[in-house]
């Protein structure tokens, strides 16, 4: 049954909007309030920064709650959140009303996904997954650029105003889709915190922080660069944009399928893309046709990243799926962070053109990580199947 996983990735939708919305407006924010690029990141960062702060310790708190009334609060506040952003508040009220539903939102993935597969059975839960996620996709092929287009033209309070849409839509859906679903069998909080002492769940959550540290490092300032370093106008950065989504909800559905025959493969396959994407940028200089192609490429690689770290860590979990999901969105908001951070310094010092060695950097040690853990699990195995010597 599929209906779940459908409304989970509408409410995902509406929180990767408020999220992720900012992004093509960042240049125009930091123009509206004179300050530089790297303080309007703060809109980004600080509210990743939150949900790495405090996500798997608010998914814990909320375990015994029904998940219906979660998913339908989170919204609401996210919905508050849009409606105050759009009257361009002083930067501080923006910054606050910004972290305010961030404390909530890895709880809304992780009950999501947990709803989601309740429904279905082992064979298709990653498929089951992958439909919630899908939601970060389509908010890159619609409401992202829609809103940054938006914006463009008229001003950048527009684009809130669309993030408060979504958000209602999106309560629309839960409230009248789902039904109550109180939490019939509840875990102990020590059992959870349990796969916190596992070497390859701490492996997995290493490659989780470096694997988007790399995607944000360039992605937050995706209309930064394109401005800067490729001389695209912001109308040309929505479409870009669009184009970045629309490759991302084909990679979305690709990556679902292919996570049902290889985790492993399916991860290194699309993170092989931190490596290729910044090359790929720096020689196609100013030549826009093949700038498009390269965009449409790093939609491609870069849309499935929540998806693929999640399905990676939860696979070293898979007796604690809440908690474990709840890390893995609290470990990739941290990346979020860091990336954008770094980022934003580099910007300042250096120059938008140097973000995408960032991206090559981290990827790189996101890949080791991977190494890393099949070494652990060889050594692993190797101890288990030992043959016992008489003496």
């Amino acid at each position: 049954m599929k209906k779940y996983a459908y409304i989970g990735c509408i409410g995902f939708l509406g929180i990767i909007t408020t999220e992720f919305g900012v992004i093509g407006i960042l240049p125009q924010i930091a123009d509206y309030y004179n300050i530089t690029i790297d303080k309007a990141g703060y809109l980004l960062s600080a509210f990743a920064l939150v949900i790495a702060l405090t996500g798997p310790f608010m998914t814990l708190l909320s375990s015994r709650f029904d998940r219906k009334k979660i998913m339908f609060t989170t919204l609401c506040i996210f919905l508050i959140t849009g409606v105050v952003s759009s009257f361009s508040p002083p930067f501080w009220v923006l910054i606050f009303v910004r972290i305010l539903p961030a404390f909530l939102q890895p709880v809304y993935i992780a009950t999501a996904l947990s709803v989601a597969v309740s429904k279905g059975n082992k064979t298709n839960e990653n498929e089951l997954m992958s439909i919630v996620f899908s939601g970060v996709a389509i908010a890159m092929l619609t409401t992202v650029p829609f809103a940054t287009y938006l914006a463009s033209k008229l001003s950048w309070e527009y684009s809130f105003m669309v993030q408060a849409f979504v958000s209602f839509l999106a309560l629309c859906f839960i409230h009248f889709g789902l039904p109550n679903l109180p939490v019939k069998t509840r875990k102990s909080f020590g059992s959870q915190i349990q796969i916190l002492k596992r070497p390859t769940f701490i492996i997995s959550t290493a490659m989780n922080f470096f694997m988007i540290s790399a995607w944000f490092s360039m992605y937050s300032y995706f209309a930064e660069y394109l401005t800067k370093a490729k001389n695209m106008d912001s109308t040309m950065v929505s479409y870009m944009l669009f184009i970045f989504g629309a490759i991302g909800v084909l990679a979305n559905y690709l990556s679902g399928k292919m996570l049902n025959f290889n985790i492993v493969i399916t991860t290194l396959f699309f993170l092989a893309g931190t490596i290729l994407i910044p090359l790929l940028l720096h020689f196609s200089g100013g030549d826009t046709a093949v700038t498009i192609a390269v965009i449409a490429l790093w939609g491609f690689l870069y849309s499935p990243s929540f998806l693929n770290a999640s399905t990676y860590m939860i696979s070293s979990a898979p007796d604690a799926m809440e908690f474990a999901n709840s890390l893995a969105t609290s470990f990739g908001n941290l990346g979020v962070t860091f990336g954008t951070t770094i980022g934003g310094f580099v910007i300042v010092k250096y120059g938008v053109e140097y973000t995408p060695w960032l991206t090559l950097v981290f990827g790189a040690l996101a890949i080791a990580m991977i190494g890393l853990r099949w070494k652990v699990e060889q050594v692993n195995r190797a101890t288990i199947y030992e043959p016992v010597r008489c003496e």
